[in-house]
């Protein structure tokens, strides 16, 4: 926990300016994505950059992959370069396991597939810390596709260990055993923050079952049920945003979305792990 505590502190001084970037010119990142990433991606590479590092950034339509080499050989091959750190996101889960102990350069995990997304969890706490300025006792509520969300799994996690007080909500179909289910009117009603999970059509077996409008009115935020919100409770989600579906599209960025503050604080905690891992190389 000292750890989270510092990147966490961390990343707040780079967010309010009071960290100097210049800390690791001349370092060398490597992005390797399995998987497509817009806010991920994008934001380690920003990230990089503020910290003068050079940033090598994997194609994968373009590589070996291509030929049938192996996502351990390609990370092997990357390794063997003499970089300073991976960051990795595949579609594996835990795909880490496979690389424990036969790779030299560091790695920091960008999402494996359904099973973890540690730098959402950090910047979705950061965010929560910002508005609230603590997590112990705090009631977060987690609505969605439970079941195929490495975020939602992160979070349950971490937040518990934290203290909060994690209810999830949504489809029958996409809920996890071992969480706390509530019906949605009344984690809007009760909880403080709410956390929207992108509809993951892509790792479905089964073909959606509902229309889109009919999923919104039952398991999203729309204009009939943003009333039952607590007052100073705020809207949170991952990214992508299925608008219409998990968020209506005239509440994505209503007063108390906090989404694009999540955006903005990924640079920064992807800032904070970075520097926390290689300063302590």
């Amino acid at each position: 926990m000292e750890e989270i505590d510092e990147m966490l502190e961390t990343a707040q001084m780079f967010y309010d300016g009071k960290e100097d970037y210049k800390r690791l010119t001349g370092k060398i990142a490597c992005n390797l994505f399995f998987e497509p990433s817009t806010r991920t991606q994008y934001s380690f590479q920003i990230a990089e950059e503020k910290l003068e590092m050079k940033v090598i950034s994997f194609n994968k339509k373009s590589s070996s992959i291509k030929k049938n080499e192996s996502f351990f050989d390609t990370v092997k091959t990357f390794d063997s370069f003499g970089i300073d750190l991976l960051i990795i996101r595949s579609l594996q889960n835990e795909y880490y396991k496979e690389l424990a102990g036969k790779i030299k350069t560091k790695v920091i995990n960008a999402g494996d597939g359904t099973s973890n997304h540690p730098t959402q969890s950090l910047l979705d706490i950061l965010t929560i810390k910002q508005e609230f300025g603590f997590i112990k006792g705090l009631k977060i509520l987690m609505v969605g596709d439970i079941l195929h969300s490495r975020v939602a799994h992160s979070n349950l996690k971490i937040m518990k260990r934290l203290g909060a007080k994690v209810f999830i909500s949504g489809p029958n179909e996409y809920l996890e055993k071992d969480a706390i289910f509530i019906p949605l009117e009344d984690g809007l009603l009760s909880c403080d923050v709410v956390i929207m999970l992108r509809v993951q059509f892509e790792r479905h077996d089964k073909k959606f079952n509902m229309s889109f409008q009919e999923y919104n009115e039952k398991f999203g935020i729309n204009s009939k049920n943003i009333g039952f919100m607590k007052k100073n409770s705020i809207i949170m989600h991952p990214g992508p945003v299925n608008r219409n579906v998990e968020i209506s599209d005239n509440l994505v960025e209503c007063e108390k979305s906090r989404i694009l503050k999540q955006v903005k604080n990924g640079v920064f905690v992807r800032m904070a792990v970075i520097e926390y891992l290689l300063r302590n190389k």
